[in-house]
Order: C-alpha cells, then sequence, then structure tokens
C-alpha cells in the first residue's frame, strides 16, 4: 500500500496554498506546438484516414461564434464570414483549399496551413464556391460533418447543410457522406509527438491527484474542499481543463454518482476516495485519469481484507482490458474482456463502458471499448477497431451494492494507454497500492 503522509494539518489548507515543500511537477512543453503539429497531422494522418473511411473530400464550413467543432483542427478556429476548407484525397497525399471571404484569407495564407486559400468578395456565397470545387475534382464521396452518433463530427447546421445542398446540382447532392468514420479514423490516433506530450500530462494528472489526498484530513476534509485544492494547483502550473470545469475534478467518497461535480460531503474512515481528474496542456491535450484512496479507522495500518480484495478485483480489470487491446481488435473486444473478468470476479454489473478515446476531448472520437454490457451484438463506435498511435482512456471496474437497493460503489481504476504495434502500453505508472490516509487518532507510523 501507499501510504499518504500524516495530513493532520488544518482543513483551511485546503482553500490555500499546497504544501510548500513538495517540488512543483514540470508541465509538459506543449505550449506553441499545436499549429506545427496540425499541419503534420494533415499532411500524415489525413491520407490514410480518407482512404479508410473510404471518401475522396471532406468539407468543413465554418464561421464566426458558434463553428464547427473541428475548426480548430483544419485551421479556421478564427473564421469571421463563412468560409469553407475542403480537403481532396490525391493517391496518398490530401490537398487542401480554403475558400475564405477577402479579409481573412490573407491570414490563412500566413498561416501556411493550406496548399491553397482562394478569395471571395464578402456577401458572395461560399456553397457555390464550395459546388464550383467539388465539381472540378469529380470527387465520388464527399464527407460533410453530419453524424448521429460521433458529436464532434456533427458541425454542420442544419441551414448550413440546406444551403450546400441548394448550391449542389442533384449528381453530387446523392455523393454526400456523414464524415463519422473520417474523423473517427483521424482523431483517435495521434502522433508519436502528441503521445510523448500525453505521457508527461498524464504523469502530472496523477501526482497532483497523490498530492491532493497528502492533504486530506479524515472527518475535516470534504470532497469540494480536495477539488479546490487541485483547481488551485491548476491554476498555480497554468493548465486548464480536459472537460467541463464544474466537473472537473469529480471528488467522490461516498456511492457512485457518475459524471458530476465534488459535494461537500465529509470523507469519513473506511471511505474509498475517487478522484477523476483531466488537465489540458498546450491549448490542445487532455488527460483523463482516476486515483483512488482509503480511509484507514483509527487505530488501522491496512484497510480490511474486503476491501483489499475489491481493490486488487479493480486493479485485475485493468490489466486483462490492456491486455486485450491490440490493433485490430475491436472495441467490443476490450470491453467484453473485462466483463467476462468482472463476472469471474463477482462484480455487480456497471453500466458504463470500459473506455473511450482521449487527447482532444476527454471523450474524443474513434473505437468506444463498450457494448458488452447489453449481451445484444455490438454496433456503432464499438464496431471500430484499434490501430496503433490510439489513445485510450480506460476503466477497471470492480462494483458493489450499498445503502439504497439501486445503490453501487464502484472502483474505477481508470488509467490512459496508447496502442503500439504490437499490443497497448499504459502512457505512465499505473496505480498499483490504494493511498493510504490516516485517520487522526491512528498511532504514528513511520
Amino acid at each position: 500500500m501507499t501510504r499518504a503522509r500524516s495530513a493532520l494539518l488544518p482543513s483551511l489548507l485546503l482553500l490555500t496554498a499546497p504544501m510548500a515543500q513538495a517540488a512543483s511537477p514540470a508541465v509538459p512543453a506543449a505550449e506553441g506546438a499545436w499549429p506545427r503539429i496540425r499541419k503534420e497531422r494533415i499532411q500524415k494522418l489525413l491520407p490514410s484516414a480518407m482512404a479508410q473511411a473510404k471518401v475522396d473530400a471532406w468539407v468543413v464550413i465554418c464561421r464566426e461564434n458558434d463553428n464547427d467543432p473541428l475548426a480548430a483542427h483544419v485551421g479556421c478556429e478564427n473564421a469571421g464570414g463563412t468560409a469553407a476548407f475542403l480537403f481532396f484525397r490525391e493517391g496518398d497525399r490530401v490537398r487542401s483549399v480554403g475558400l475564405s471571404p477577402a479579409g481573412e484569407a490573407v491570414a490563412l495564407r500566413d498561416m501556411n496551413l493550406l496548399d491553397e486559400v482562394i478569395a471571395f468578395e464578402r456577401g458572395a456565397s461560399v456553397y457555390t464556391k464550395v459546388a464550383e470545387q467539388l465539381a472540378q475534382a469529380k470527387s465520388a464521396r464527399v464527407a460533410i460533418n453530419a453524424s448521429e452518433s460521433v458529436t464532434v463530427a456533427d458541425g454542420l447546421s442544419a441551414t448550413q447543410r440546406a444551403a450546400l445542398e441548394k448550391a449542389l446540382p442533384p449528381a453530387l447532392r446523392k455523393r454526400l457522406v456523414s464524415s463519422e468514420d473520417l474523423v473517427s479514423e483521424w482523431m483517435a490516433v495521434k502522433l508519436p509527438e502528441e503521445v510523448d506530450i500525453l505521457r508527461r500530462a498524464a504523469a502530472l494528472t496523477a501526482k497532483l491527484e497523490e498530492e491532493a489526498y497528502r492533504a486530506v484530513v479524515p472527518g475535516k476534509t470534504r470532497d469540494s474542499d480536495v477539488a479546490r485544492f487541485l483547481r488551485q494547483r491548476m491554476a498555480e502550473l497554468g493548465v486548464g481543463d480536459a472537460w467541463a470545469p464544474d466537473q472537473n475534478p469529480n471528488v467522490n467518497s461516498g456511492p457512485t454518482r457518475g459524471h458530476s461535480n465534488a459535494t461537500d460531503r465529509v470523507i469519513q474512515p473506511g471511505d474509498f476516495i475517487q478522484t477523476d481528474f483531466g488537465i489540458r496542456v498546450g491549448g490542445a491535450w487532455g488527460t483523463d485519469i482516476q486515483r483512488f484512496a482509503y480511509v484507514l479507522a483509527p487505530g488501522e495500518t491496512q484497510p480490511s481484507k474486503e476491501a483489499l480484495a475489491r481493490w486488487e478485483k479493480s486493479k485485475k480489470g485493468s490489466r486483462v482490458a490492456l491486455a486485450a487491446m491490440r490493433p485490430g481488435a475491436r472495441g467490443y473486444d476490450v470491453d467484453k474482456a473485462q466483463r467476462d473478468w468482472m463476472r469471474e470476479a463477482g462484480s455487480e454489473g456497471v453500466m458504463w463502458g470500459t473506455g473511450h478515446p482521449v487527447g482532444y476531448w476527454a471523450h474524443d472520437a474513434g473505437p468506444a471499448l463498450s457494448g458488452a454490457a447489453s449481451g445484444k451484438p455490438p454496433t456503432g463506435s464499438a464496431l471500430r477497431v484499434l490501430r496503433p498511435g490510439q489513445v485510450f482512456a480506460f476503466d477497471g471496474f470492480f462494483a458493489w451494492k450499498v445503502g439504497e437497493p439501486d445503490q453501487l460503489r464502484i472502483l474505477s481504476v481508470e488509467e490512459m494507454a496508447v496502442v503500439t504495434d504490437t499490443g497497448a502500453e499504459y502512457l505512465n505508472p499505473p496505480q498499483e497500492d490504494l493511498i493510504l490516509i490516516p485517520s487522526p487518532d491512528a498511532p504514528h507510523q513511520p
């Protein structure tokens, strides 16, 4: 077990500065890297993603204030007037074209991201220009950002789609397909440099969670205090949120509450404490990691045998899932491997899937490590196959009933891993032991 330093400190500590004696962890050097990396992603990863999705062209429409979720990934995050970014697959490369109102065209050229930027008069229809480009390219399948299942591939509004279809001749209109396959293939795979950034960010995420546990005073500290501690550390280090700030981190010492904010519940002896936490570095890359602590009762030096057994079963679920992650496996196969282990271990069922892609969002696009809980044949993103370079956040589950009949306590040892050519590997060392938090009356431990 990993024992937390004696935490007999005023609970006010959680609302002020972190422990002065702790060396400040290093933030991954990722600032300013995104423009260069996204250009490399377009050049190196987009051609194969388009080929795998069997599309010849991709149209992204950008606009001010309510932009496409993928705007920053293709370079139109600063759109003023409506603009269009087109990508044409030509053999093993992609040709990129930006159609922009004259005012922003100069800035787009200065970015040096696209192969060509074509300016048009403000007030002219960008959709007519898109139709002209598509007609010239004679693309058989044209992807647009409209999807029922992949949210980040659903950026085309109803009015934008109507305007686009109105501008296209009937033959071209029939060639439009959802970009969900393309987006899932492209977004899920990360460049080696991105994996390295995520590796270092994951290590920092886990370190901060461990710091927070060292400041817990059982009977005084609330879940929300732990969350405030972590938010203060984020501010000091200059890192952002991997998901909605109101729910990051989610600290929970009671019955499982799902994705939510930390409450004012006071942490007590006998509690498992779950912290689900993610940071964003370089304005682009986010993590999603959980760390667990156990609060010893006064006089205890180890958790009960029952608590330790539950922890070990949850940890084993993570290892089973990792072993099932390999190129060519479906997301469903990874989930099923863990479900089989959970049944063998005597766990209650868990409604969430084993894991999800992570990187640009906490819940990124790509194969879903889920689908096996229902007992039905897999569908949707659970059928997508794993490929080298994909990064996942995934849980090792063990659940049991507590309190009311419908209440569960779920241990979910969440780690991050990258798929390799031969299998998968953790991005940073996984949690092996519970972090033990002594109660105030516990005997001193050397």
